[in-house]
């Protein structure tokens, strides 16, 4: 595919001037083209909701979830990835993110390393990857070779497969099980897709993380119940979800808190049946992880 055809490389008829603007001129152009993406992302939304329902089938089965990506793409796997450790206290192993050249090029280009049908393979194989995982495969181009390795490989093994792009009819597309097509058109600064089309990818993956996480029980109404205390600033967050889910004082949320071994969501269980931290562990785990379940069942 010749790249220049690519609408995430053309060049922006609003933005020609860019380098005689003034910074007011400069950011309220920026700001109005930031502002279409959410609704470029809207029209992608069945795609969307068809990925989230099928990662949570392959969690379901124990399953893990891959993102893989270069560059700009790579990283935002990576990030994603590594925030659902602390947000919903998941193995790091669940969710993981590859990048193309491996760690490092989190911050220093590999040069030629997304080049590589190969490697996308190979960091899979790495992995371990099987049939019961998903692998989410993101490029901004929709054309990188080290994704679309990664997703032929995924195929084979019978893994679910994703694919996320930034341009319409992308080259990814059609080496996935679900296809998420995302065009935003060109950028600001001609061809460079951390702006729009990264903005893009991240809002995209906030939703698979977070819908999956959801349909597997880490979420009660709108709570991090899952969170994982791991500093002072997440303590006293935890407290408060306790207080938030319980409509406890500070006291019981406390008392709940130490009384759990420091578990949120057993605290919470604890709170709402009477249940000990023993009988609270059964009841939850009988539902699913679910306490709205739980909750449900004992009223």
């Amino acid at each position: 595919m010749d790249i220049a055809s690519l609408t995430t490389e053309a060049r922006n008829t609003k933005t020609m001037k860019l380098d005689s603007m003034s910074i007011h001129e400069f950011a309220t152009v920026m700001n109005q083209e930031d502002q279409s993406v959410a609704t470029s992302v809207s029209l992608a939304l069945p795609a969307i909701e068809s990925a989230i329902s099928t990662i949570i089938e392959h969690f379901n089965q124990g399953g893990r979830l891959f993102y893989m990506g270069a560059g700009t793409s790579g990283r935002l796997g990576v990030l994603d990835a590594a925030e659902c450790v602390p947000t919903f206290g998941i193995e790091a192993e669940m969710v993981q993110g590859l990048i193309a050249g491996g760690i490092k090029a989190m911050t220093i280009a590999v040069e030629g390393a997304e080049d590589s049908m190969e490697l996308g393979a190979d960091d899979l194989k790495a992995r371990g990857l099987n049939s019961t995982d998903t692998v989410v495969g993101i490029a901004a181009s929709g054309r990188t070779p080290y994704v679309i390795g990664g997703l032929d490989y995924a195929t084979q093994l019978g893994a679910a497969t994703v694919s996320l792009a930034c341009n319409e009819h992308a080259a990814i597309s059609e080496h996935a099980g679900i296809a998420i097509e995302v065009p935003v058109g060109p950028e600001v600064l001609s061809g460079s897709t951390r702006l729009k089309a990264g903005t893009a990818q991240k809002l995209v993956l906030n939703m698979l993380s977070t819908g999956a996480m959801i349909g597997i029980g880490k979420v009660y109404e709108n709570l991090m119940v899952d969170v994982k205390p791991t500093n002072e600033k997440l303590v006293e967050r935890a407290k408060r979800i306790i207080r938030e889910a319980t409509h406890c004082n500070d006291e019981v949320a406390d008392t709940n808190f130490a009384a759990s071994g420091h578990d949120v969501k057993l605290a919470i269980v604890m709170i709402l049946t009477g249940l000990s931290k023993q009988d609270a562990s059964i009841q939850l785990r009988k539902a699913g992880g679910f306490i709205s379940r739980l909750v449900k069942n004992n009223d």
